[in-house]
């Protein structure tokens, strides 16, 4: 649909008495031909080009925790636990007691403990006593080597019983505190006091190192074709408005997720002043330039009425046209036309709506 007009001074007097009254110092004795001046002059244009479509898609997903910087405390013995020093969500740091726990397996372990190091004594004492006899020819090269074997032997089990042991830091009482494994997050809980541990149990805690999380999108079927790894996104929370996190798709599943029926696409995030916590909503926005050519303007030269959009395109100046468009999509605050306009037309970008006004009533 085009519209023409040949002259603003044939526009409506509405035109001018907006213009007149959003401007102090016109006069509104002025006559049409000044006010006709003053208002082309007011009027700004921008000419329709010719550029790859850019394509914006918006996905929905969450945050969670890396799950090759986490450590889930499964404990090895049985006994009960008395007291706990730690809640959800706290920070703790490698070798700090989370818990205390009395077990009869532990007093046993600690016992073994005593038993293999007193085993290296004995053992080393042997092998220095055996060396200085076979430096005076008073033992043989066997009897030497069996010494050395019997040290490594006591060596190994010292080393396996200390190892189990690594987590435990036995307390004055009898009992054992339990240490952190690792510098992070408690991000699961799963022990109060008085609850009884075995090996059997789940995790007793869970300790993550959060700064680095990922965020994970839901891919539906429907948008195959524009998701692809290795594209870079941007990440918006309802935590921080208006802050905007950048990143990029590392890994895009293969398989559809059974419960949600989406394939999730993983973005590995820096998160040093961990802002992003693990079970935060995000939104996910995915940008692609396509080859397709499309006719682009600034989507605040549209003028929508009548569920229809038009644009106001200066032919010459002072003479203007109303095109009705047809869109194709809107990226970065700039709208594509799928019909209706051609590239290198100067369309109206400052007081369309007036000039809009009075084309449609004339």
């Amino acid at each position: 649909m085009t519209r023409n007009i040949k002259h603003l001074l044939f526009l409506i007097p509405a035109i001018f008495i907006a213009f007149s009254c959003s401007n102090k110092k016109d006069d509104l004795s002025s006559s049409p031909e000044e006010l006709h001046k003053d208002f082309l002059k007011d009027i700004k244009t921008t000419k329709a080009v010719l550029s790859n479509h850019e394509e914006e898609l918006t996905l929905t997903g969450k945050v969670e925790y890396d799950p090759d910087k986490i450590i889930s405390y499964v404990p090895l013995i049985s006994g009960i636990v008395e007291r706990t020093y730690f809640s959800f969500g706290d920070k703790v740091q490698k070798g700090q007691a989370l818990l205390d726990i009395r077990s009869a397996d532990l007093s046993a372990l600690q016992s073994e403990l005593i038993s293999a190091e007193a085993e290296v004594s004995i053992a080393g004492r042997e092998l220095r006593t055996a060396k200085a006899m076979h430096n005076d020819n008073m033992l043989s090269e066997k009897e030497l080597l069996e010494a050395e074997y019997k040290l490594k032997q006591a060596e190994a089990m010292y080393s396996r019983v200390k190892n189990d042991m690594t987590a435990y830091s036995p307390k004055a009482d009898g009992s054992f505190a339990i240490q952190s494994p690792m510098t992070g997050f408690i991000v699961a809980k799963n022990v109060s006091p008085g609850t009884p541990v075995s090996a059997e149990n789940e995790p007793l805690f869970i300790v993550a190192d959060l700064s680095e999380v990922w965020v994970i999108a839901n891919v539906y079927a429907s948008n195959l074709l524009f998701v692809k790894e290795g594209m870079d996104v941007k990440i918006t929370t309802l935590s921080y408005p208006g802050e905007v996190f950048s990143g990029k798709i590392n890994t895009l599943s293969q398989v559809f997720d059974p419960e949600d029926k989406v394939l999730k696409a993983r973005i590995k995030m820096q998160n040093k002043d961990l802002k992003l916590k693990p079970e935060m909503s995000a939104v996910i926005r995915l940008q692609n330039e396509t080859q397709n050519k499309l006719i682009s303007i600034p989507s605040d030269a549209l003028v929508f009425d009548d569920n229809l959009y038009f644009v106001i395109v200066e032919e010459s100046p002072g003479n203007f046209i109303t095109k009705e468009v047809e869109l194709c999509s809107t990226h970065n605050k700039n709208t594509y036309i799928r019909s209706g306009l051609n590239e290198g037309e100067n369309v109206v970008i400052k007081n369309q709506l007036l000039i809009y006004s009075g084309l449609k009533q004339k």
